[in-house]
């Protein structure tokens, strides 16, 4: 009953926010045809549920060939392969909803762990690898909401490798955050997990998750 009921909500929802959004998208396709280098969207592979890949959809905000240049599949804060504009809709995270379409098609649900590139999903242990897609893959989530910053997280450590310290120190901890959300999934979970999203992008520094859910994994850094 879970899983259908969750599904017609990301359809319906799906649906009507690209009704809203339409206004919204108009202009920014026309910025980025006419800017940077003319990308308007972003395909890229995704691992999904149960492990199997699949193609996501994003606004462009980044140069062509960034996954070969600089830190690749790791993002930090002030990246030069990041475009003016793309500045602007990562901040606001509008250059995630073209991922809506993924949620139409049944790629990702509304609410879910975010879907990794393969680089970085090997980050985690086989056993969060075996387990944190036996759920869809979401737009936002636990995960999204605790490292909404981190880009900044990443770039405020000098004296290590971002990859090492991404699978020695975030990894570990998105991996606690993404099994807490399987043991506790609800309907009622994932509609405070969204309202949750749409706080922490108006109030960034805000912790208000951890004082909601008690039980959630503590910070380990």
């Amino acid at each position: 009953m879970y899983k259908l009921t969750k599904r017609l909500i990301d359809i319906i929802a799906s649906l009507i926010a690209l009704l809203i959004l339409l206004p919204v998208f108009i202009p920014i396709i026309i910025i980025l045809k006419f800017s940077a280098e003319g990308e308007v969207f972003y395909f890229q592979e995704r691992i999904g549920l149960k492990n199997k890949k699949f193609m996501i959809w994003k606004f462009a905000t980044m140069l062509k060939n960034s996954m070969n240049m600089g830190t690749g599949s790791i993002t930090l804060q002030n990246d030069f392969r990041v475009t003016k504009i793309g500045k602007f809709l990562r901040k606001t995270k509008i250059n995630e909803l073209p991922q809506i379409i993924n949620i139409l098609k049944g790629d990702i649900s509304i609410v879910g762990p975010r879907p990794l590139v393969t680089k970085t999903f090997s980050a985690y242990s086989k056993n969060v690898q075996s387990k944190i897609y036996n759920v869809k893959p979401g737009l936002t989530g636990i995960g999204s909401i605790v490292f909404r910053d981190e880009e900044s997280i990443i770039s405020s450590i000098k004296e290590e490798d971002p990859h090492d310290f991404y699978k020695r120190v975030i990894a570990p901890y998105k991996g606690e955050l993404e099994i807490w959300y399987q043991q506790n999934k609800s309907i009622i979970l994932d509609i405070i997990l969204i309202l949750l999203t749409a706080w922490v992008v108006i109030f960034p520094s805000s912790e208000l998750h951890f004082k909601l859910f008690k039980n959630l994994p503590k910070r380990t850094f």
